[in-house]
């Protein structure tokens, strides 16, 4: 999952950016709405988190511009402001949580975690596919009752095809949800992580299926 953070305090940008690689996300910052924007023309995110008051574009318009071309990108608001009236406000333009500064990290988390899982039409915080279960929240997997060793990558893979299924989840869409602007990672790259992935969900017989020319699916339980 990545996330794109919406702040012009480097501070507050680089702490939020910080806990959420620490918890198995890909995060980027643009420190302006108007490079928010240009982000968001060419590349793909799970979810945004926007500070209100930004220079230039302040964050409510942002997200008014946002949902005034019918973009469904989840997005939580940051802000000073604490009064029912501007926590209304920001709900009334199209946001999907409001906090208010200073906040908790783990809250924050927490709420982006929902945001996604609510984006996704999910219930809860477990992602189940025949044995093989993930929890988002504590970052256990098992398979067949027994704990499944993954890498964050393998992770990041596998939560994205779970959500999707049975849709197709393409490379690009993959390489999008691990590679943020401090990484590089490749279609190869992928290939050889889905790879891996098969050897370790074999023993629950569980398929990640290659759509020829497009990408991966996980096909629906039977």
């Amino acid at each position: 999952m990545r996330i794109l953070i919406v702040e012009d305090d480097d501070l507050v940008a680089s702490g939020i950016k910080q806990g959420l690689v620490q918890a198995g996300y890909t995060a980027d910052m643009a420190n302006s709405a108007e490079a928010a924007e240009r982000s968001l023309k060419v590349e793909t995110f799970d979810m945004a988190v926007v500070d209100i008051g930004l220079p230039g574009l302040d964050g409510l318009s942002f997200i008014r511009k946002l949902r005034t071309r019918d973009d469904p990108i989840p997005v939580l608001v940051l802000s000073a402001r604490a009064s029912m009236e501007d926590t209304v406000k920001g709900l009334d333009v199209g946001a999907d949580d409001y906090m208010v500064k200073p906040f908790r990290l783990p809250e924050l988390i927490a709420r982006i975690r929902a945001l996604i899982r609510r984006s996704n039409a999910l219930t809860d915080a477990s992602l189940r596919h025949g044995s093989l279960s993930m929890n988002t929240a504590t970052r256990v997997a098992t398979l067949e009752e027994q704990p499944l060793e993954l890498t964050n990558r393998e992770w990041a893979i596998l939560e994205t095809l779970l959500m999707a299924s049975p849709s197709v989840v393409s490379k690009d869409r993959l390489v999008q949800s691990l590679a943020g602007w401090d990484k590089d990672i490749t279609p190869n790259a992928i290939e050889v992580h889905v790879s891996r992935l098969r050897a370790k969900l074999a023993a629950g017989k569980i398929e990640i299926r290659t759509v020829r020319g497009i990408g991966y699916r996980m096909d629906p339980e039977t």
